[in-house]
């Protein structure tokens, strides 16, 4: 079966994880602590970050959606895990995350050229899709994009595979004609949940996590070495 159709996850495969999201997550808790370093700590920890520079390994907030790893956040700061809570927490990370946006690579020309060979295109990931879609457009993704889904999309978070299946509906392609690009485990378990193939990337923060999962169709360095990928394996679209 040819594959027609890319789907990418986001962060630690077009995203520089640990530059674009240490920093911002570390603003961001500071500024719920409001002055207290007990607290700040507190909420630190239970993010998995370590001085503001990296999360250890099993850190909720490198593959889980914000109603996961913010509502520790919110039993810290005695306020209700509620939707207000977690759009809050939404936004600051957005603009946050805004701030220190590092790309891997070049996914622009990497994606431009894709496109250009008639693949259709498309994003997912567990971040919010405001927050996806405001990063794809700084990046200079959003003109190639032909789909956008966040953990609140209404499609499901991964590894469910509903963002995989909405995508192929949207572009008109059946899901085994579909790879998706990851850099986590989760990644991979979510095309198999679907019925598409997965190429791992390594330049996630928890790359090495790919070995505790489903065994993905291909591992590549990062994304740059995709189109070559596809090339070799004569995967074409059409």
């Amino acid at each position: 079966m040819q594959i027609r159709a890319i789907l990418f996850d986001k962060d630690g495969t077009l995203v520089d994880f640990n530059r674009t999201w240490g920093p911002a997550v570390q603003s961001v808790l500071k500024d719920l602590a409001r002055g207290s370093e007990a607290r700040y700590r507190k909420l630190a920890a239970a993010s998995g970050l370590v001085d503001g520079v990296y999360f250890l390994p099993g850190s909720p907030v490198v593959d889980q959606p914000t109603t996961v790893f913010a509502a520790p956040w919110a039993i810290t700061l005695g306020r209700p895990a509620d939707p207000t809570f977690f759009a809050e927490i939404d936004r600051q990370l957005r603009q946050a995350t805004m701030a220190h946006l590092t790309a891997i690579g070049d996914p622009k020309a990497v994606l431009a050229k894709l496109a250009g060979q008639g693949y259709r295109l498309g994003l997912i990931t567990n971040d919010a899709e405001a927050t996806a879609r405001a990063h794809a457009r700084v990046l200079g993704l959003d003109h190639v994009l032909d789909f956008v889904a966040g953990y609140d999309s209404g499609f499901g978070a991964k590894p469910e595979p509903g963002p995989v299946i909405a995508f192929a509906a949207a572009v008109g392609v059946s899901t085994n004609e579909i790879v998706v690009v990851g850099d986590s485990a989760l990644d991979v378990a979510t095309a198999r949940n679907a019925g598409a193939r997965a190429v791992a990337v390594l330049s996630g923060p928890q790359s090495s996590a790919f070995l505790a999962g489903p065994e993905p169709d291909a591992v590549v360095a990062s994304i740059m070495e995709l189109p070559a990928w596809l090339e070799t394996a004569r995967i074409i679209p059409g």
